[in-house]
């Protein structure tokens, strides 16, 4: 499960990756569970360098992370980690069961950040958005309501398979204001999906295939995660009616003082422009600050969520929401896909 999983069914289970059981925090050293791959890569190359030249601490890097992992650590009191990352509905739920230690802001003392990455149990510090993707060649949607007009806009269509990544475009298909989404209209969405499900051939499951099922024109039109797509020769997005989410570093509950203390000065480094800088760099997604689009250029940050512009068309998905009915909507949506 990664930062952007929104699997809500959190039994008790044990470390996908085997470890010594030690302290978070032993002889200066700190373990940090994040959701791996490239995400791993730029906090390996952002944030720890930093802290361990000022500190002298060694941090351990594990992957993948997930809400299941986090409720075995704690729940046994075998907590190794000083820091864990979740997605937005896996810190709600971590909070309702009592899994995370409340963030101490003081001793952060962060550097200037946008006021939705400051929780009292997470740091926002990665920003990621899902876009309208399409193909070179194809009539260009600016809205949601293009996307789903396939006599204006042929084509096949590529979704998520994930409902947090399809219903809310449904809804904005169907005349929904973006500032007017919350609470989701499950049934409306549905209704509209209908509409279009004989034109989406792939339901998609990973966000590498969006992308590659546009580059072999399998599909003229996708939702896709906006990371790489600037990248990709003859493929374009808009982030207009965008949705953008954030990616979460909370502290498990059952910290020692010295744990808690590395974890809350490690927090610092991620607020740090310069070190976003470095961050952006291996992955191009926007960190917590708002100085990292004068530090990068703005032309090379166009293609950032967090764009001054970007952000002004895009909305932020609700992990709350999901997290209270996410359940109960991933029955609904499970019958809709097995008739898909």
């Amino acid at each position: 499960m990664n930062r952007r999983d929104f699997m809500l069914s959190v039994p008790a289970a044990s470390l996908v990756i085997s470890c010594p059981k030690v302290l978070a925090a032993s002889g200066k050293s700190i373990r940090i569970i994040d959701s791996g791959g490239t995400t791993g890569e730029s906090i390996a190359a952002a944030y720890i360098p930093p802290f361990t030249a000022k500190y002298g601490a060694r941090v351990i890097q594990e992957s993948p992370s997930s809400l299941g992992k986090l409720r075995a650590m704690v729940e046994s009191g075998q907590v190794n980690a000083a820091l864990f990352e979740l997605g937005s509905p896996a810190l709600a739920q971590a909070r309702e069961l009592n899994l995370l230690e409340k963030l101490d802001w003081s001793a952060i003392n962060p550097d200037p950040m946008f006021p939705d990455a400051r929780g009292d149990y997470g740091m926002g510090y990665q920003y990621f958005s899902t876009l309208m993707a399409w193909r070179d060649g194809n009539a260009a949607p600016r809205t949601w309501a293009d996307f789903f007009n396939v006599q204006r806009f042929p084509g096949k269509r590529c979704l998520s398979a994930f409902p947090h990544y399809t219903l809310p475009f449904a809804l904005l298909a169907d005349g929904v204001d973006m500032t007017s989404l919350f609470p989701l209209d499950v049934d409306r969405a549905m209704r509209k999906l209908e509409s279009i499900k004989s034109h989406v051939s792939v339901w998609w499951k990973t966000g590498a295939q969006p992308l590659q099922l546009l580059k072999d024109n399998e599909v003229q039109y996708a939702a896709a995660w906006s990371e790489g797509i600037d990248r990709q020769p003859g493929i374009h997005a808009t982030f207009n009616q965008g949705m953008y989410d954030i990616a979460w570093l909370a502290v498990p509950r059952g910290q020692d003082a010295a744990s808690k203390d590395l974890a809350m000065k490690f927090l610092h480094e991620v607020s740090v422009a310069q070190n976003q800088l470095v961050a952006a760099r291996v992955l191009p997604l926007s960190g917590n600050s708002p100085q990292l689009e004068s530090l990068l250029g703005a032309q090379a940050f166009q293609s950032f969520p967090t764009a001054k512009a970007n952000l002004q068309v895009q909305f932020k998905q609700n992990g709350e929401w999901w997290q209270k009915f996410g359940p109960e909507v991933n029955k609904i949506w499970s019958n809709f896909l097995l008739k898909a």
